[in-house]
């Protein structure tokens, strides 16, 4: 039904068990593609006579790269996006599939699930920060128990998106290697085409460790990439565009006329300036 595309980073534990996440509670049928960045934990040893496609990059080229670069593989009609760090709860690709039954063919849109993590976030469930304390049992018997409501404007992974819509856009921008802002700048992309459709589903869930992945090196300072780019700050685009975390209600509309909103794009179009004539 899906190509999963994970991109992992030395990670072997967590990718073995969030493949073992899917195995065991997907209900549908699905292409996994994983994309190894340099892999001498182990990990290129296990995809190399594992069942799953894969592409290999001798150096960490970030997330935005290994992508691209893993999405070439893909040949299913839909996208689904992947942290190595994540495990996936029974029935979370049923949901997914439920919503994409209601759109027609020719549609854009993008769709998340909604994470579970050890701390307050969008679902508070503490199961273990790491792959060490992890209590699957725990999870299993509490993951459905807490309500959730479908939710607008989420950029977060685990994310779907036809196949069709990600080459029409172009994928993730690789100035924003390895990846901090990517995620913003690809909806923000998808909004420049005409997407409306940004919606988070609540019942579709994965446990988070928590950017496991992000804690190995320095990374990108996304925020200043989007700001330039786009001259407005991700902060404004979620609130005013995308209306991030409000319940779910339908289709976005262009944001509406506020003194926030003038005040906040003033505010963007100054910082814009700074960055742009002296902070550079």
């Amino acid at each position: 039904m899906f190509s999963i595309i994970i991109p992992t980073f030395n990670n072997i534990n967590y990718l073995k068990l969030c493949l073992s996440s899917l195995n065991k509670n997907s209900k549908l049928n699905h292409e996994i593609i994983i994309h190894v960045n340099n892999g001498s934990d182990g990990t290129l040893d296990f995809v190399n006579k594992s069942k799953y496609k894969f592409t290999h990059s001798h150096e960490n080229i970030g997330l935005c790269k290994a992508m691209n670069q893993a999405v070439k593989l893909s040949t299913k009609k839909y996208l689904v996006y992947a942290h190595d760090d994540m495990y996936f709860c029974p029935g979370w690709d049923l949901e997914f599939e439920k919503e994409i039954n209601i759109q027609s063919d020719n549609k854009d849109f993008f769709l998340s699930g909604t994470m579970i993590q050890p701390f307050e976030s969008f679902i508070y469930l503490d199961c273990g920060k790491n792959i060490d304390e992890f209590n699957e049992e725990k999870l299993l018997k509490n993951f459905n128990k807490i309500n959730f409501n479908d939710f607008q404007g989420s950029t977060w992974a685990p994310s779907l998106i036809p196949l069709k819509t990600w080459i029409k856009v172009g994928g993730l921008s690789e100035e924003y290697g390895p990846g901090l802002g990517s995620d913003p700048d690809l909806n923000m992309k998808l909004w420049k085409i005409g997407v409306r459709l940004f919606k988070g589903l609540g019942k579709s869930r994965v446990y988070h460790f928590s950017s496991i992945s992000l804690r190995k090196k320095v990374w990108n300072d996304g925020h200043k990439t989007f700001l330039l780019k786009w001259t407005i700050s991700i902060k404004f685009f979620k609130k005013y565009y995308l209306r991030s975390n409000e319940f779910f209600n339908g289709e976005l509309e262009d944001p509406k006329l506020s003194l926030g909103y003038i005040i906040g794009l003033l505010m963007c179009k100054l910082n814009f300036f700074f960055y742009k004539f002296f902070k550079s």
